[in-house]
């Protein structure tokens, strides 16, 4: 029976990854928070879809940049310092949409501006933290440490949008749910402070990592040919973009199942929460995917269930059904984020890990949000019913034609790492 559950190893024999994982996890339950009140602010500013879609693009091109650039400063770098001060950036941006909350502001370009900075500081250290992990946790244990990190990510993703649409609900004003990202943040960059030291490992041969964009293109040069990290970003990227409805919850918590704006911003807190909470179910029951050797396959599969079950959730307006088909989308949705991680962490050379990093936060990061405007805009031409939908249906033939055209994928074996 303790197979089925999630392996706690890594958090006991590192306290270090234990103090990351916590404050990671508490942080991004005020990020969900703050996540759900600024698509309140948009919608009730502008009362459209397109406009909340655009959060997506405002945080998409930072993304792209920095997360690319961020890489190599993970590599050349010690990536606790990297970290530490994109955490801390990332701190000032949840005081900034506090501070515009206080002022009512009501001011969608300011909103846009705080979010591409926001975007900016999370592209520079997302990198860091993920390339931190397998400096702090023995190999053998990096499916477990990866599957504990999206309970916590998805723990956040669970409570965070709830907490956030119950106390919009219950306060009347967003401003409380910007408050409590403020004090959450806080706590990470205490946990990045904590880390020990982690400069670069400098190979025998091997010229030192440089920060800049030649080294941008020594990865990408990298990638060339490795087909098994490519298609991690390749499954990834159709999934996100096409099967991601989360622009359009506002706009279906108001057209789909109405009532007052309490309750809108209650239902619209359970919806974006639902993917999460069936995320973090099967985070928790997580135990056999670290028995799992045919991890392409798993990741294929994976995103096939997830874009059948979006599909299904454009057809229903029972809101019980509604959210069961969310967060069974989001159970399948984790079980390929891990995997995919772990292809990534174990398949990339150290010197390499920053700059793939950054390559994957991109697409991780970036694909929900490119999703987020491709959604907004087949909504307004179309219909939330007929973007969620449509999404989905792409999403499940994209992976299958995917898989198809790379079919060694499907063979890769964990024992034996190939990139």
């Amino acid at each position: 029976m303790s197979r089925l559950f999630a392996d706690l190893t890594p958090l006991r024999v590192s306290a270090a990854y234990r103090r990351l994982w916590a404050s990671l996890g508490i942080s991004n339950v005020g990020q969900q928070m703050t996540s759900v009140a600024v698509g309140l602010q948009v919608w009730d500013i502008t009362r459209s879809s397109l406009m909340v879609g655009l959060v997506g693009l405002c945080q998409l091109v930072p993304l792209v940049g920095f997360g690319l650039y961020g890489g190599t400063l993970s590599d050349a770098f010690d990536r606790r310092k990297v970290g530490l001060i994109s955490a801390a950036g990332l701190w000032v941006c949840s005081m900034a949409f506090l501070a515009q909350s206080l002022m009512q502001a009501n001011s969608v370009g300011v909103l846009y501006l705080i979010i591409g900075v926001q975007s900016a500081f999370f592209a520079v250290g997302n990198p860091a933290r993920q390339s931190i992990i397998p400096r702090i946790v023995p190999a053998e244990l990096l499916p477990a440490a990866n599957a504990l990190g999206m309970i916590t990510w998805n723990l956040g993703f669970t409570l965070g949008p709830v907490l956030g649409g119950i106390l919009v609900a219950v306060t009347g004003t967003v401003t409380t749910a910007y408050a409590v990202d403020v004090v959450a943040f806080g706590i990470v960059v205490w946990a990045m402070f904590r880390l020990p030291s982690l400069p670069p490992i400098i190979t025998p041969g091997v010229e030192r990592p440089r920060a800049g964009w030649a080294a941008v293109r020594e990865g990408f040069t990298f990638l060339k040919g490795k087909m098994n990290l490519q298609m991690t970003f390749y499954e990834d990227i159709v999934a996100m973009v096409f099967g991601m409805p989360r622009a359009l919850f506002p706009a279906i918590a108001a057209n789909w199942y109405g009532g007052s704006t309490r309750d809108v911003a209650l239902i619209l807190g359970l919806l974006s929460a639902a993917p999460a909470a069936g995320a973090l179910i099967s985070g928790v029951f997580s135990g056999p995917l670290g028995h799992v050797r045919m991890q392409g396959r798993a990741i294929v599969y994976a995103i096939i269930v997830w874009g059948l079950a979006i599909t299904a959730f454009g057809l229903v307006r029972w809101l019980p059904l509604a959210l069961l088909l969310l967060a069974f989308a989001g159970a399948a949705d984790n079980v390929s984020a891990v995997f995919r991680t772990t292809i990534l962490q174990s398949a990339t050379p150290d010197e390499y890990r920053g700059r793939l990093q950054g390559v994957f936060t991109v697409v991780v990061a970036g694909g929900p949000r490119l999703g987020d405007v491709e959604a907004g805009a087949v909504a307004a031409l179309a219909g939330e019913a007929f973007s969620v939908v449509s999404g989905g249906l792409i999403c499940v033939g994209a992976a299958i034609g995917l898989a198809a055209k790379f079919p060694g994928f499907l063979r890769y074996d964990a024992r034996h790492p190939v990139p």
